[in-house]
């Protein structure tokens, strides 16, 4: 028994927010921006719109593309940094949005690579017999946790959410083949939201400091992730026993267009199979991966039989690789 993803899509806001919105009120430009990062526009969810309201929209189109009955669901994983709170859980929100309360469900915290530990947390029990359905979701409204004056941050990111249904399968030519996950804890404070738990008490300081907005030490997470992304990328092809050649597509996680050209330079593989939309949504963390792999499917770029490669690297420090067949 293996796994396989039979229903994907994506959903983003429809608010466009251009470069040259920033340039009205930082010290920036559409020129400074795009040359760092191959960004362009960004989307930002509305006010009144949830983390959970776009996870619903793009699971309600991944069920669709499925060709299932929602009931048929057994379990939700919500792969996110930003929860509608941080209890109940996005995915017991989702679930019951969707109408089909009972079913098990919970969040995942991995930041960028959450899509990916997510699809492995599937994987892993589908193959363990426990479920036959799985939805596993990405859903990010990043622009809530930014601070809109700090021009090293919040001209990177958007919100978006992409999903999957995943669903057993005994056929062994498709599937996810493999996946290899790694942290490390000792990072953690090169990116991070420091006042939105625990750790740091709600008063005045928090507001002044802006403790409850993310922080990044862009440099430091720069290297960091070309790095183990790379890395990790390998270890699962030689795993399995395969090379870059052999992938059709290398799907990465979407924060930068330099670290996914010293991705692709590293493991050897042309761009001109690395999947890149990074610069109509910019960083949108889990939702990234889904974005990017809906789009290249409704394009028409990746074809069934397709062996894919999805990277990501991110807040954690967390990274990940996984290899499947289309």
């Amino acid at each position: 028994m293996r796994s396989y993803i039979r229903g994907l899509s994506y959903y983003v806001p429809e608010e466009t927010l251009t470069n040259q919105f920033f340039e009205e009120y930082l010290d920036t430009s559409d020129e400074w921006i795009t040359q760092r990062t191959g960004i362009k526009e960004r989307r930002r969810a509305s006010k009144d719109v949830l983390t959970s309201d776009l996870a619903l929209y793009a699971s309600q189109k991944a069920i669709e593309k499925a060709g299932i009955d929602k009931k048929e669901i057994e379990l939700i994983i919500c792969a996110t940094a930003t929860p509608d709170h941080l209890f109940p859980s996005t995915a017991c929100i989702l679930g019951n949005k969707l109408g089909i309360n009972g079913t098990p469900a919970f969040d995942l915290a991995a930041g960028c690579t959450g899509f990916i530990y997510g699809l492995s947390v599937a994987d892993s029990f589908i193959r363990a017999g426990a479920y036959r359905t799985v939805l596993v979701v990405g859903a990010e409204e990043l622009f809530k946790i930014m601070d809109m004056e700090d021009r090293t941050t919040c001209v990177l990111f958007g919100d978006g959410a992409g999903a999957a249904v995943v669903c057993a399968t005994e056929d062994e030519d498709r599937g996810i083949l493999g996946f290899k996950l790694h942290a490390d804890g000792a990072y953690g404070d090169l990116l991070i939201l420091p006042a939105r738990g625990v750790a740091v008490e709600l008063n005045e300081r928090v507001l002044e400091e802006k403790l409850h907005f993310a922080r990044m030490k862009g440099n430091e997470v720069f290297k960091m992730a070309v790095r183990e992304m790379g890395n990790v990328a390998m270890e699962v092809l030689e795993e399995l026993g395969l090379s870059p050649d052999d992938i059709d597509w290398v799907v990465p996680h979407q924060a930068n267009i330099r670290i996914i050209q010293a991705l692709a330079k590293r493991i050897n593989v042309p761009m001109e199979k690395v999947v890149v939309n990074l610069q109509k949504y910019g960083n949108t963390s889990a939702a990234s991966i889904p974005i990017a792999l809906g789009e290249a499917l409704e394009e028409g770029r990746i074809k069934e039989g397709d062996l894919l490669l999805l990277v990501a690297f991110g807040a954690g420090f967390t990274w990940g690789a996984m290899v499947l067949k289309w």
